[in-house]
This record gives C-alpha cells, sequence and structure tokens, in this order.
C-alpha cells in the first residue's frame, strides 16, 4: 500500500515477476509518464494520500547514488510544496509547464 496506485491492470499487462523491486521500477516508469500529461497542482493532489506514509520506498521515494539519498519528483510531491532548497528532482515549476508559475 506504500507504492502509488498508478498501474492500471488488465489482462494484457506482463504481471510474471510483482517483486517489491520490478514493480517499484515500473511504478517509477509509470509516473514518469504521468508527469508529463498532468498540471504540478494535478500532481500534488494525486500524491497526498501518500503523505503521511513515513516508509520511504527506494526507486519511488528515492535512489542511492555515492552513498546519498537523492529524493524524487514523487517523494517531493507528497511533501505538498518547495522546500526552497535547489533539489535536482523538484516538480514545483519543472514538471509542467501548464502552472509552473502557479506552485510556489
Amino acid at each position: 500500500m506504500s507504492y502509488p496506485s498508478v498501474l492500471p491492470v488488465s489482462e494484457d499487462d506482463n504481471l510474471s515477476c510483482l517483486c517489491p523491486s520490478c514493480l517499484a521500477k515500473r511504478v517509477n516508469t509509470k509516473l514518469g509518464e504521468i508527469y508529463q500529461e498532468y498540471t504540478t497542482n494535478d500532481l500534488i493532489r494525486l500524491a497526498k494520500p501518500y503523505a503521511s506514509n513515513t516508509q520511504l520506498v527506494e526507486n519511488i521515494d528515492y535512489t542511492m547514488e555515492n552513498g546519498y539519498m537523492v529524493f524524487s519528483a514523487w517523494y517531493l510531491l507528497k511533501r505538498g510544496k518547495c522546500c526552497g532548497n535547489g533539489c535536482r528532482n523538484c516538480p514545483y515549476g519543472s514538471l509542467s509547464t501548464k502552472d509552473a508559475n502557479n506552485v510556489g
């Protein structure tokens, strides 16, 4: 339940492996597609139900680079607002040109 509910399930889907690692990769790929389709405000609404989940999921909420945790756009969307620290994956104003000027 800590994974975003963004993958439709149909008989045509290849569900050969739903281990946590493979599922996280599929969800992350789908999130990448969603980021291109929706406004930042819509994405915040999508992420809001997951904001209270404090258990971070690798490859969805963060990736590890050189021993450091790098937060994903999904994690930052769950926060609901920009922290102003210039995060690499900051979605506020960068994921959607539709409403880039309307989000703080």
